[in-house]
């Protein structure tokens, strides 16, 4: 069974691909220019995530006003790991952080937020672990944008295909063009960090 915190994602030895949803005027100058450009703002915090899944929750599947394009941004393993490193919860967690006043220190500075939120199956049920989202604050975005991204790829419609196969009740070959996400290894300092040693 797996662990109630952990992180799935499409990743090979030097990248990892997450997931975010735009309006077009955002999503294609940025499909254009292979990296976020204006109107994207650099200013607040951008959350990323490698659930594919996950996102076709917050989304509808793409059908949600201003996240009808869905994005797959391969971005570097060490671009990752560094915001995961550091990365501070979003709520705070005793065997994490010891004190709600020591989490409120850390939490207030932090350049990076992490949220654990259930994940769901193709069909939307709530399964029993949980999916990363990754927030990057103004301080760190311009690293995210500059530096991190290898490339950024229009999801848009290999999941209207997903989409319409599960509307016509084919689950089974909707689930054959899903991304191949598997459990990403962290090191065992950022696991606790993040929480994800907890049952």
């Amino acid at each position: 069974m797996p662990n109630q915190n952990e992180i799935r994602a499409d990743y090979d030895a030097n990248s990892i691909v997450v997931y975010q949803a735009y309006a077009p005027v955002i999503a294609l100058a940025a499909l254009k220019a292979q990296r976020f450009v204006s109107p994207f703002s650099f200013t607040r915090m951008t959350w990323i995530k490698p659930s594919y899944l996950w996102l076709m929750q917050r989304s509808n599947w793409g059908n949600k006003s201003g996240q009808e394009h869905i994005l797959a941004i391969r971005i570097t393993r060490l671009g990752w790991e560094e915001a995961l490193a550091l990365g501070v919860l979003t709520h705070p967690e005793p065997s994490v952080h010891g004190s709600a006043e020591r989490w409120r220190s850390d939490f207030d500075s932090a350049k990076v937020h992490i949220q654990w939120d259930p994940e769901y199956s193709i069909r939307g049920a709530v399964l029993n672990h949980r999916s990363i989202q990754v927030g990057l604050s103004r301080h760190i975005i311009e690293r995210y944008v500059s530096e991190w991204i290898v490339k950024i790829e229009d999801f848009t419609p290999v999941t209207r295909k997903i989409y319409s196969l599960l509307q016509a009740g084919h689950a089974d070959k909707a689930k054959q063009h899903l991304p191949p996400e598997r459990v990403y290894p962290v090191s065992g300092e950022i696991a606790k960090r993040l929480g994800m040693h907890l049952k």
